[in-house]
């Protein structure tokens, strides 16, 4: 392949593009455009960018306003290194795909063309998980080695808890996890899928389809002794909403445990992978704004990404 810029590496280019696309829009309507995409994305998983870039194009002759291919094609400019021709392309993906279910807005974060807390729509994280319900568990335990829950419940305090709420609660492995500590156990997540998922385990008294916020604004002040969040905000740009609510619906010896994903600079950005990474002097201040204390901030990793640790941050916030 020619060398035009930075690239993103194809295995990682393919997999983001194939997870979005199984979620939804799967056809044109279109058999041949239908095709050429195929071969397009067949073409992308292989390394080939600009067979790739071809095929879409082709693809949006016969379907020109087809948000996939448009996408796909913005894929493909970027991992040839032409950043402002894929941008262009993401920008017209957005307008076609309005709740941005395809992860547009992540792309043009990753960019840098649109600020990082705008960058993750809640379509695009409700579409993602939707689809990824069926396959959450055995994917993430068995092939990416998610240890987020392991790792929260081995830093709680000791003794038993009244009330625990589970942030993003995904199928339910949090649940499973600290179920046996807590009294009372009680979960959201903005996928119907997974919360369906979370209900057939048995392990909630409540749960709801609900943005984070949402969720913790409707329980009573000062009722939590737990808030947890494992490996969630990688899909929440801005926290300081998320650490408000939470202070308000914690008790003054509750805790508020999460892991993050880890940023070196002072801020927080969409990284490569789509997902959202915080730093450790941007979470301090994120909890002294929001009247917590540090408790406790380690370098961990709750999953791997490639065969590879992804870096991350455990934190234990306590009411100040």
């Amino acid at each position: 392949m020619r060398e035009r810029g930075t690239r993103v590496p194809p295995s990682r280019l393919y997999s983001i593009m194939g997870g979005i696309m199984s979620a939804s829009l799967r056809t044109s309507g279109d058999l041949l455009a239908d095709r050429r995409y195929a071969y397009g994305a067949a073409a992308a998983k292989d390394g080939d960018h600009e067979a790739a870039a071809d095929l879409f194009a082709q693809t949006l002759e016969i379907v020109p306003d087809w948000a996939p291919a448009v996408l796909a094609l913005g894929d493909a400019r970027l991992a040839l290194g032409e950043p402002e021709a894929a941008r262009a392309l993401y920008e017209r993906t957005i307008a076609l795909d309005p709740e941005d279910v395809l992860g547009s807005g992540a792309r043009l974060g990753r960019l840098g063309a649109i600020p990082p807390d705008r960058a993750l729509s809640d379509g695009y994280v409700r579409g993602l998980f939707d689809d990824y319900a069926d396959r959450f568990d055995s994917h993430l335990v068995g092939s990416l080695g998610y240890r987020a829950p392991d790792l929260i419940l081995a830093v709680l305090p000791p003794g038993r808890f009244g009330l625990a709420l589970d942030l993003g609660c995904g199928t339910g492995l949090m649940g499973r996890a600290v179920r046996d500590r807590v009294d009372a156990l009680a979960g959201c997540d903005l996928s119907p899928a997974m919360v369906e998922k979370a209900r057939e385990k048995g392990f909630y008294d409540r749960l709801a389809v609900a943005d984070l916020v949402t969720f913790l604004g409707a329980e009573a002040a000062g009722s939590a002794d737990l808030v947890l969040a494992a490996d969630v905000f990688v899909y929440v740009g801005d926290l300081v909403p998320v650490f408000a609510a939470s202070r308000r619906a914690i008790a003054p010896t509750g805790r508020f445990v999460f892991t993050v994903q880890a940023h070196d600079g002072t801020d927080f950005v969409v990284g490569e992978d789509l997902r959202t990474a915080h730093s450790e002097p941007w979470l301090r201040r994120a909890a002294d704004r929001t009247g917590f204390s540090v408790e406790r901030l380690e370098a961990v990793s709750a999953r791997h990404d490639a065969g590879r640790p992804v870096p991350g941050f455990l934190l234990v916030l306590r009411p100040a």
